[in-house]
């Protein structure tokens, strides 16, 4: 074995998980090896249970999760390992997620995976595996070469599984997953004369290992309260990394966990106040609002061109990007009062948005400020919010007022009733203005009770259609755009901006998404009531300001501690599957989850 010195090599230490029956054999299309099993035993028993009253002693943490990885972070770890190129070039294969309580993240923990979706995963860890020990790559992503590439080499592939093992799974391998990983390896290599077709083969083992795919709580007795239990030091540093910059913890993150640095308040704030440092927290806080406001639904947003031929997906997407920067500008450069979100008038603009905002822009992304007494100002008068929340060929004030208070009030507006009769609102068509086609609602009493708290903001935005161009009339008709928002009453588009600025639910609404964000799953209002209400007072004593709040979410002990509750994780009977023809034979599993 040749060792390179140019490349940096971490530090690692074993934990307790494994593997069973892992074998390999020669597949006769390509002579390179394949997988036969892939046991489950890494994500069983990651914790001790607790009895039942030592549970009801705990006053404070998050449950125990296991999550899959969403598509950007998985992404996000293929190019933190080995690079943009090859994160790049593969699609994420991660099955949807299902919205719980108005996030993908929170849905991550109830996501179940089958066997065409396993099928997926496989192929992409073939992929990336393959390109990580080709020629172009393997001189800087491999820390040595071995004494001959015709043959195996154990210190090598142990070198490089090792190191890469550590920061693909969050944690160091045990000594005995390391040995399956290198038997693996100098098996393959021995059967197929090559030494990179072996570490490929190891390597792929390890991309589709439930260690990778999905983020798992691991949890450990607190010396300083025995009744209650907190995260392990790499599950709080992969939770850390995930909530700060939507990425797996860097080497000195892992460092730092296993030193025991994180288990003190002082190290801890310090790997903190490093990671909000770093220009990767804007990743971080553009993911999370990515979320919270459902920019996903853009990869399907269409209007009709004939209605908006100014709008293309180029525009969507710009509009997208728009808000995204607003966000990231104005709580992390600035880091102003996030309340003064819905009432700026600073933003970016592109030549690509121009024509549905009415306004010159040069070429790329440039800083803009809205007319001081124009009808634009806050997010609620962003193009993104405006046409998500509109159909196709006109707008949807009831799109729009759900979507204000979901989104940022926290406040769930019902799906309509199944019996609910349309044809009064049919006969409504012919009426010139969203106001009088809605007036309908108010009389049916199967409409009225969602309508009454949905309608008033969202016919207070009406002065923009459904690409989010201002008008100030609809089919030749005035707007009447005065509104009420939970009697707080005003007379234009200014003011619904302050009374959602000034909302109370405004900034406990966004604690809540945001602990959620973190802990990987929906808060409980009966058992997280008072650690929420305590983020909110320092949020308002500190200004309101993101990085602040984020901070003190990290450094609690509600973040880092965990109380017992039936698990929603299943271990189930391994997905059997049949690969593609080159891998004829090859069975995998991954688990897959329960939905409450």
């Amino acid at each position: 074995m040749v060792i390179r010195l140019d490349r940096h090599s971490a530090g690692e230490k074993p934990i307790n998980s494994y593997w069973h029956d892992c074998r390999c054999l020669v597949g006769s299309a390509r002579g390179q090896a394949v997988i036969i099993a892939l046991a489950l035993g890494a994500l069983a028993g990651c914790s001790d249970p607790q009895s039942a009253e030592s549970a009801e002693q705990q006053s404070a943490g998050s449950p125990l999760r296991t999550r899959l990885l969403t598509a950007d972070q998985y992404t996000n770890s293929i190019a933190q390992l080995f690079g943009e190129d090859i994160a790049e070039s593969i699609l994420p294969p991660i099955p949807p997620m299902a919205r719980t309580d108005g996030l993908l993240a929170s849905g991550s923990a109830f996501v179940g995976v089958t066997s065409d979706q396993v099928s997926q995963i496989q192929q992409t860890a073939a992929s990336i595996a393959a390109q990580v020990v080709d020629q172009d790559h393997r001189d800087f992503l491999i820390p040595c070469s071995p004494e001959e590439t015709e043959a195996a080499d154990t210190s090598c592939a142990a070198l490089f599984l090792e190191e890469t093992g550590r920061l693909l799974f969050r944690r160091p391998l045990s000594e005995s997953r390391l040995s399956d990983l290198v038997q693996i390896a100098d098996y393959a290599a021995e059967q197929t004369g090559d030494f990179y077709d072996g570490l490929s083969l190891a390597l792929e083992a390890m991309l589709i290992s439930p260690d990778f795919i999905f983020i798992a709580d691991r949890a450990e007795a607190d010396p300083d309260a025995p009744s209650q239990q907190r995260l392990d030091a790499y599950s709080l540093a992969s939770r850390l990394s995930f909530l700060l910059w939507n990425a797996p913890p860097d080497d000195v993150l892992l460092q730092e966990a296993e030193a025991g640095i994180l288990y003190t308040q002082q190290g801890l704030a310090g790997a903190v106040d490093r990671m909000l440092g770093s220009a990767r927290l804007e990743s971080g806080v553009r993911a999370f609002f990515d979320d919270l406001m459902a920019f996903d639904e853009f990869n399907s947003l269409a209007k009709d061109p004939l209605v908006y031929p100014m709008v293309t997906g180029t525009t969507l997407d710009h509009a997208r990007e728009q808000t995204l920067r607003t966000i990231v500008d104005h709580l992390v450069a600035r880091q102003a009062d996030y309340r003064d979100l819905f009432t700026t008038r600073q933003t970016f603009m592109s030549m690509q948005l121009a024509a549905v905002y009415d306004t010159p822009a040069g070429q790329g992304w440039g800083p803009f400020e809205f007319e001081e007494e124009g009808p634009r100002l806050g997010l609620l008068t962003h193009v993104s919010f405006l046409a998500a929340n509109s159909h196709s060929v006109r707008s949807s004030p009831t799109l729009r007022g759900k979507a204000l208070r979901e989104t940022f009030l926290c406040q769930r507006v019902p799906d309509p009733p199944p019996d609910v009769d349309f044809s009064s609102l049919e006969e409504a068509e012919d009426a010139a203005t969203a106001k009088e086609r809605l007036a309908v609602h108010n009389t049916n009493p199967s409409c009225a009770g969602c309508h009454l708290i949905t309608d008033p903001m969202g016919l207070s935005l009406e002065n923009f259609d459904g690409a989010g161009r201002f008008r100030e009339t609809e089919n030749g008709a005035p707007l009447d755009i005065a509104g009420e928002l939970d009697g707080i009453f005003y007379e234009d588009i200014a003011g619904l901006a302050h009374a959602i600025r000034n909302h109370p639910k405004l900034s406990a609404c966004l604690i809540n998404r945001l602990y959620a964000y973190g802990t990987g799953g929906p808060v409980s209002l009966r058992k997280d009531r008072d650690t929420l209400a305590e983020f909110e007072a320092r949020f308002a004593k500190n200004g309101y300001k993101l990085p602040t709040l984020l901070r003190d979410i990290a450094l609690s002990d509600a973040f880092s501690r965990v109380r017992s509750e039936e698990s929603r994780f299943k271990m189930p009977n391994p997905l059997r599957i049949k690969a593609p023809a080159e891998r004829a034979e090859s069975t995998m599993a991954l688990p897959s989850m329960e939905n409450e």
